[in-house]
């Protein structure tokens, strides 16, 4: 099947054209932030390959594509945390995409239970690295939004290490 996407025929195409014309990577993939559309939170990194970003476009949820299981993944199709593309904006040169969404029932997008993937910051050091290390996380949310045990089972998550 031919792809939906226009060819990068040339750098202005790209940048100033009106029409989509994606740049996967070496691994066919190409990268996705993800923000709740109401409060500009960060909720989630993840990747979309071809597949994904066409499903996104066709049904107006978030599809990705899986590094670690190589598939195709609805979000929120084991949670029920669908979320509900707003905005789907692209960057200039093509290679990154930024979705606004709207996530259904608690509002949660992180599968450990918390509402955003990005709940821990790094603490900065002082002085010497070397000696100041490991680097020390801390919260950011105090509380979980789900059980993901309830919602996942206890099976691993192939996401992890």
């Amino acid at each position: 099947m031919p792809s939906l996407f226009a060819a990068r025929t040339s750098v202005e195409a790209v940048e100033e054209g009106m029409f989509l014309a994606p740049k996967f990577d070496a691994h066919g993939l190409i990268p996705v932030v993800t923000t709740d559309a109401a409060t500009g939170e960060v909720l989630m990194h993840a990747y979309m390959n071809e597949a994904a970003l066409l499903k996104t476009l066709e049904t107006g949820e978030a599809h990705y594509y899986s590094r670690s299981r190589q598939q195709l993944w609805h979000k929120g199709a084991t949670s029920g945390l669908v979320q509900t593309v707003q905005q789907l904006l692209i960057d200039d040169d093509q290679d990154c995409l930024w979705m606004k969404v709207k996530v259904a029932g608690s509002g949660a997008s992180c599968h450990v239970g918390y509402r955003s993937c990005f709940y821990r910051q790094i603490s900065p050091s002082e002085g010497d690295l070397a000696e100041n290390h490991p680097f020390i996380l801390t919260f950011t949310e105090a509380t979980k939004t789900f059980n993901p045990t309830a919602v996942y089972g206890d099976a691993p998550n192939p996401t992890q290490l």
